[in-house]
């Protein structure tokens, strides 16, 4: 993305003259579908009167920030996909060069995000292209894996070959034949076309800006260590071992962590012979230091006892439950800014 194509929405808090003060730059989510970084959850009003500078940011989504095909990656090897995310890392830099304007600490900036928003602060966090970018980074309902054999997960990353053969059974859908002819396709035109094409366009393993799943990577430090809070709501994602019997469970725990099989049934209190107990246990994410995990689990009003669902939280992150149609008394949610 051109910097003078940059869409960015900036609360900045009273403060003295010479203070600097704490940045947070906001992905937002939506399946790297859908989404804009001016729903009414997102405002950063609230946030920025507790004395941080908030910074919501727009990137290209769905076909036109996503697709790959061998002409894209003839013209530009050195950024052959991923480009919604190569706008969230321009937009990044921008913060950095020209937040202390603003009154920001260009030395001080967390990146954030939910769901895909979340994926797209992982994918941040493991490329190599973002070294010095970031001080601090905020995961909310982002990380998605396969943790326990036979648990199902949405896939939100390809290969650069099948990402680009995709591409190609796009064009002849469009009845284009070379790079040239699709961008002579007007944009409102693509995207209708793109949404009766049904295509599902996500993050790419590139080789440049990103280079493998990023939660493999995360797990294996292989990422800008800083420090990090990650966590998810309680009614979301959940990846619960395979397992009828205390002794199946014992059994996956010695084929998936080999000699750590004692330190991982300790964790999920195995000696109780629990084992409803020892899935949920063994069903909470885990991290590695730096880290800051949370688990959010409030209780959610409406008629149809919703529990904590995927994007719930939202509300509660940036304060602004009045905006929503629920029947919210208030609850305070500790900790949550304590990463900042």
């Amino acid at each position: 993305m051109d910097e003078d194509c940059l869409y960015l929405n900036i609360w900045t808090p009273a403060k003295s003259p010479d203070e600097k003060l704490p940045v947070y730059v906001w992905y937002f989510g939506g399946g790297l579908q859908v989404g804009y970084p001016s729903e009414m959850e997102f405002y950063g009003e609230r946030i920025a009167r507790r004395g941080v500078v908030v910074v919501t940011i727009n990137y290209r989504l769905n076909v036109f920030g996503f697709l790959c095909h061998p002409e894209i990656t003839s013209e530009s090897p050195e950024a052959p996909a991923n480009f919604g995310h190569l706008d969230q890392q321009v937009a990044t830099r921008w913060v950095k060069r020209n937040i202390a304007a603003f009154g920001g600490d260009l030395d001080n900036i967390t990146i954030g995000g939910q769901s895909a928003g979340g994926g797209s602060v992982m994918a941040q966090l493991t490329s190599p292209q973002n070294e010095g970018l970031f001080q601090r980074a905020i995961v909310m309902s982002g990380v998605f894996t396969n943790m326990y054999p036979g648990t199902r997960t949405p896939r939100f990353l390809r290969s650069l070959s099948e990402a680009e053969q995709e591409g190609v059974k796009f064009f002849e859908y469009l009845g284009v034949s070379s790079l040239r002819e699709a961008r002579q396709i007007p944009a409102p035109e693509l995207m209708r076309k793109a949404l009766a094409y049904n295509g599902f366009w996500v993050t790419v393993t590139d080789g440049v800006f990103n280079v493998g799943n990023s939660f493999d990577l995360f797990i294996r430090n292989k990422r800008h260590m800083v420090p990090v809070m990650m966590g998810h709501t309680s009614s979301e994602f959940f990846s619960v071992p395979q397992a009828e019997t205390v002794e199946e469970f014992r059994q996956l725990a010695v084929e998936m962590f080999g000699e750590d099989a004692d330190t991982f049934l300790e964790l999920c209190n195995a000696r109780s012979g629990d084992l409803v107990e020892m899935k949920r246990r063994a069903s909470a994410s885990c991290a590695w230091t730096p880290l800051y995990y949370y688990n959010f689990d409030a209780e959610i009003p409406g008629w149809d006892n919703p529990g904590t669902f995927h994007l719930v939280d939202l509300c509660f992150f940036f304060e602004t439950l009045a905006k929503c149609w629920r029947p919210f008394v208030g609850k305070e949610i500790p900790g949550w800014r304590q990463v900042l």
